[in-house]
C-alpha cells in the first residue's frame, strides 16, 4: 500500500523545523507545510471529496501550491495540476475531460488573470461542483460569487488528518499532455509511477538528506518536470524549495547567490537566460562556490551554451530525456562518466529503452534510428478515458515515444527527430493541430498550417501559413490578436503569413516539410526569427 504523499510526511517527521519552501521573505518549516496540507485533506473531505475523485489546481509556483498537492493526495484524490496559461475554452476542457469534482484557481494578476479564467471555464463544467480562489494576500476576499478564498475555506481546520493508504498502481497525478489528434490527453501516473521516479532521481542526482540541498525552482510545478525532480525528490530527502513564480534570469542569478543554491533545474531557454544576464554586479564565484548540481530537460542544449555555462559556474550540465507519460525521467547523462553534447543520455536506474520500427520490431545495431520505446517504474497507467490512444501508444508494458533517436556504441541515446510534427517552444510542446484547429474557426481562415520555425530565444517559434477565405482582408496583428484571446500563451502563433495555396501531397495532406523549406528560404537574407520582441 502506498501514498505518493509519504514523501512529505515523512521528512514533516524528520526534520520538523527545517525549510521546506521559501518564497522571498516566506520561509515555511517541513512541520507547518505538512499541518496546512493537512488541513486542505480535512477540507475536502468536508466537501465530499472522495478516494479516486480527480480535484484540478491551477496555480503558479507558491507555496499553495505544493500544500493543495498533498492535500489532496492524502485524501486519496487524485491531482490535476493545469497549465496556468490556459483560457476559459481549454479550462473548460480539461475539467470536463479529467472529471473534476473540485477546482483551486489561483487569483492571477492583472497582466495574467488565471481567476477569470478559472471563474469562466469553471462555469462551463457543470460536472465540477465546487471552485476553491487562492488568493496572494490571505485577507483578500473572493471577488466571485459563491466562491470561498483558500483561507477562508480552511480556516479553523485541525492540522492533523490520516493519509488514506492507496494501491500502488492506483492513479495519483493526471499530467495533460497535446496528443497527434490535436485534443490534450490526460497521462494517468499512479503512487508507484511518480515515487519511483522521485527516487530515481535522488539515486541519480545523489540527492542526500545529510546534503541538505537548496534547490532554485523555476520550472513550473505543475509540469512533470519541475514536479518530479524539484518537489517530489526534493522534499523527500529534507531539501529546501527556493521558488519562483515566474521566471526572470536577473532575479534568478541573485537568488542563486544570496539563498545558496546547491541544486538548479531548467530547460535550455533559461540558461541561455542566466548566461545573457551576467555582468560584473553578479557573484559569480558565490553561486560556483555553492551549486553543486544543474540539469536540463526540454531540448537539446547547444554545445556552446554547455561549455560557456561550465566555464563560468564550474557545474557540467546533465541532459536527460522524458515525457509527462513517463512521470518523466526516462534518460539521463551519467554523471560519472563524461559528457556527451547532444546526447540525451543512457536509460535511468530501472528503465530499459528499446528503438523500434512502426511495427514495434527491435531496430538493431548502432547508429540505426528507430523509435524510442520504454518500459519501466515510470510509464503511465494510460490515457485518462481513452482506451484506443492508450492502445496506440502501449504493448506489453511498453510505451513508444514518437520521438526518433540512435544509439552509438556506448550505449548512449541520440535524438534524430521528434514525434512528427511537434514544435518545443521554450520547453513547452506544442501539436500544430489543435492551433490549426482554432484557426478554422475563425471567419476569415479557410485553410491553415502550423510549424516550427527557428528562433534564438525560445529554441522554436510557431508560424502559421493561412489562406484567406475569399473577399476578406484580415491582417496578420489582428489574426495573431485573436489567437492570443483563444489559446494560451505559450501556444498562439506569433507569426502568419497569408498565401494564396498550401502544398499537397495527392492524397490531399499538406506538405509541412515543404512549408519549413520555404521559410528557410525567406530568412536566409533575414536571419533567424528572433520573437522575442513578439513574447
Amino acid at each position: 500500500m502506498l501514498n505518493l504523499a509519504v514523501l512529505l510526511e515523512d521528512s514533516a517527521h524528520r526534520y520538523p523545523d527545517a525549510d521546506a519552501v521559501v518564497l522571498g521573505a516566506e520561509r515555511i518549516g517541513y512541520a507547518e507545510l505538512h499541518a496546512r496540507a493537512n488541513q486542505v485533506a480535512d477540507l475536502l473531505t468536508s466537501r465530499g471529496v472522495e478516494p479516486g475523485d480527480k480535484v484540478a489546481l491551477s496555480c503558479p509556483n507558491l507555496p499553495e501550491f505544493v500544500i493543495l498537492y498533498y492535500g489532496i493526495l492524502m485524501t486519496g484524490a487524485v491531482v490535476v495540476p493545469l497549465n496556468i496559461l490556459l483560457r476559459p475554452r481549454e479550462i473548460a476542457y480539461h475539467l470536463a475531460d479529467s472529471e473534476a469534482v473540485l477546482y483551486f484557481c489561483f487569483e492571477g494578476t492583472a497582466e495574467l488573470p488565471v481567476g477569470e479564467y478559472g471563474r469562466e471555464g469553471f462555469l462551463q463544467a457543470p460536472h465540477c461542483r465546487d471552485m476553491i480562489l487562492i488568493t496572494a494576500d490571505p485577507q483578500t476576499p473572493s471577488p466571485y460569487s459563491g466562491v470561498e478564498t483558500l483561507s477562508q475555506a480552511v480556516a479553523a481546520r485541525p492540522g492533523i488528518f490520516d493519509t488514506v493508504v492507496r494501491r500502488p498502481d492506483d492513479t495519483a497525478v493526471i499530467l495533460y499532455t497535446s496528443g497527434t489528434t490535436g485534443r490534450p490527453k490526460g497521462a494517468e501516473l499512479t503512487h508507484a509511477n511518480m515515487v519511483m521516479n522521485a527516487l530515481t532521481a535522488n539515486r541519480l542526482f545523489d540527492n542526500r538528506p545529510e546534503r541538505r540541498d537548496i534547490h532554485l525552482v523555476t520550472l513550473p510545478l505543475f509540469h512533470s518536470f519541475g514536479q518530479t525532480i524539484d518537489m517530489n525528490a526534493g522534499l523527500s530527502v529534507g531539501a529546501t524549495l527556493v521558488l519562483m513564480p515566474r521566471f526572470d534570469a536577473a532575479t534568478a542569478l541573485r537568488l542563486l547567490a544570496d539563498e545558496h543554491i546547491t541544486f538548479f533545474a531548467g530547460v535550455p531557454t533559461m540558461y541561455w537566460g542566466l548566461l545573457e544576464a551576467l555582468d560584473d554586479s553578479i557573484d559569480v564565484d558565490r553561486i560556483a562556490g555553492t551549486l553543486r548540481k544543474a540539469v536540463s530537460g526540454g531540448a537539446a542544449l547547444p554545445v556552446d551554451m554547455l561549455s560557456r555555462f561550465a566555464q563560468r559556474f564550474g557545474v557540467q550540465i546533465l541532459e536527460g530525456y522524458g515525457l509527462s507519460e513517463t512521470s518523466p525521467l526516462a534518460l539521463f547523462a551519467d554523471p560519472d562518466r563524461d559528457p556527451r553534447p547532444g546526447s540525451i543520455g543512457i536509460p535511468v536506474w530501472g528503465i530499459e529503452v528499446r528503438l523500434i520500427d512502426a511495427e514495434w520490431k527491435t531496430v538493431t545495431g548502432a547508429g540505426e534510428i528507430g523509435e524510442i520505446s520504454l518500459r519501466g517504474h515510470n510509464v503511465m497507467k494510460g490515457y485518462h478515458n481513452r482506451p484506443e490512444a492508450t492502445a496506440e501508444v502501449m504493448r506489453d508494458g511498453w510505451f513508444r515515444t514518437g520521438d526518433l533517436a540512435r544509439r552509438d556504441d556506448d550505449g548512449f541515446y541520440y535524438i534524430v527527430d521528434r514525434a512528427k510534427d511537434m514544435i518545443v517552444r521554450g520547453g513547452f510542446n506544442v501539436y500544430p493541430r489543435e492551433i490549426e484547429e482554432v484557426l478554422l474557426t475563425h471567419p476569415a481562415v479557410s485553410l491553415a498550417a502550423v510549424i516550427g520555425v527557428p528562433d534564438r530565444h525560445y529554441g522554436e517559434e510557431i508560424k502559421a501559413y493561412v489562406v484567406r477565405e475569399r473577399g476578406t482582408d484580415v491582417t496578420e496583428a489582428a489574426l495573431v490578436d485573436w489567437c492570443r484571446q483563444q489559446l494560451a500563451a505559450y501556444k498562439y502563433p506569433r507569426v502568419i503569413e497569408f498565401t494564396a495555396t498550401l502544398p499537397l501531397t495527392a492524397s490531399g495532406k499538406i506538405l509541412k516539410r515543404e512549408l519549413a523549406a520555404r521559410h528557410s528560404e525567406h530568412t536566409v537574407a533575414d536571419g533567424v526569427l528572433d520573437a522575442t520582441a513578439r513574447a
